[in-house]
């Protein structure tokens, strides 16, 4: 190449120019086939690490971003261009729209985050940003929960990120907790047999951890029991509907009673009343 430019009619700084265009151009074309093998080689590699594929796209990009950034300097510099003041403009201009955007680096940094730890996965049913639903989709930005009533909710990754999250689905099992009163004439005790044998007769209410019926206080109107189980998870909506109307089938066919609030109300008959009569 040298030799072939030194035959054409151009001063040895033209020359010197050409070579150096030529040695940036090749350098950029290089370059940019090597970072795409190394950025794809990196997200390979996280693929058989198991990392997660929203994950892993977003690393393998900005691997190769860097890479293309790196390239682009070093051509420059190979032209001539000193690399101070341009990396002093990239660092203004990345300040610039890092303040820009700050809310959408937040929910971005926060969706890192949210895949790297896992505190929820898809089809778990969460508490998270202030909604209750379940887990349809993570992505960097936002998080896709479905609520019970079927609407969708875009929560940003920024405002979960920032406040606790209940897994309800994580440990695979829940409890549930019902309260019934019995009237102040009845056993106790019976009544107890009647919700251990319901308790025994469901099988979807776990014997590990033992479910369990304690006295928790003595109302106005009722005795009041409260009542302590665990289901799996996907159970625990439909056991807990069952378990209430076996109890009432069966304490009415044991007559035991369930009390409702009662008021007595007196009526005093003034000489106002008597006068009216």
């Amino acid at each position: 190449m040298h030799e072939f430019l030194a035959r054409l009619p151009l001063s040895a700084g033209a020359i010197d120019t050409l070579i150096h265009l030529a040695t940036a151009l090749l350098l950029l074309l290089v370059g940019l086939w090597l970072a795409a093998r190394v950025a794809n080689f990196a997200r390979r590699a996280m693929r058989r690490a198991r990392v997660d594929e929203t994950l892993s796209g977003f690393l393998r990009n900005l691997i190769n971003g860097v890479l293309i950034a790196l390239l682009i300097v070093m051509a420059l510099q190979e032209i001539g261009v000193p690399p101070a003041p341009l990396l002093a403009a990239l660092g203004a201009g990345g300040l610039a729209i890092g303040l820009a955007l700050q809310g959408s680096l937040s929910n971005l940094a926060w969706g890192v985050l949210l895949i790297i730890f896992r505190p929820f996965r898809v089809g778990d049913f969460i508490h998270a940003g202030g909604i209750d639903g379940t887990v349809e989709s993570v992505s960097l930005m936002h998080t896709l929960l479905v609520m019970p009533d079927n609407r969708e909710a875009v929560v940003p990754n920024a405002k979960i990120g920032s406040d606790a999250i209940i897994n309800f689905n994580r440990r695979g099992t829940r409890r549930f907790e019902l309260k019934v009163g019995i009237g102040y004439k009845d056993d106790i005790g019976k009544a107890m047999d009647v919700v251990r044998q319901l308790f025994a007769a469901d099988a979807r209410i776990l014997q590990d951890p033992a479910p369990g019926i304690w006295t928790e206080s003595l109302g106005e109107n009722a005795v009041v029991l409260v009542l302590r189980a665990f289901t799996r998870s996907g159970d625990i909506w439909a056991a807990q509907t069952d378990l209430l109307r076996a109890l009432k089938e069966r304490f009415e066919a044991e007559g035991i009673s369930i009390p409702s609030p009662q008021r007595v109300l007196t009526v005093v008959r003034g000489p106002m009343a008597g006068q009216a009569g």
